[in-house]
């Protein structure tokens, strides 16, 4: 299928199918906001449901502590928790 009738979505796909990325790197291959990458890959992970793929999420992880037990792993937090640091790296994406 030619690139140019291919979604951003699917393109966002087959990139994180390649190689995993983060939020700012999505953002920058693909010419948009990081709360539009959020959005394609919440719903990247949705059209995934029910086939063998799946999305893979490292968190985000507290360059301070390490702390990288987040409730929510797609959203990046602006601090830590546990030191209050806000030098948090972002959350990686992968499909497999």
């Amino acid at each position: 299928m030619r690139e140019a009738s291919r979604t951003t979505r699917e393109r966002i796909a087959d990139a994180l199918r390649e190689t995993p990325m983060d939020v700012p790197t999505l953002a920058t291959e693909f010419d948009l906001t990081s709360s539009a990458v959020l959005s394609h890959v919440d719903h990247i992970a949705k059209s995934l449901d029910g086939t063998d793929e799946q999305l893979l999420v490292a968190p985000p992880t507290c360059r301070e502590c390490g702390f990288d037990d987040y409730d929510d792993l797609i959203n990046r937090p602006s601090r830590c928790p546990e030191c209050k640091h806000e030098d948090i790296t972002p959350p990686t994406f992968a499909v497999e």
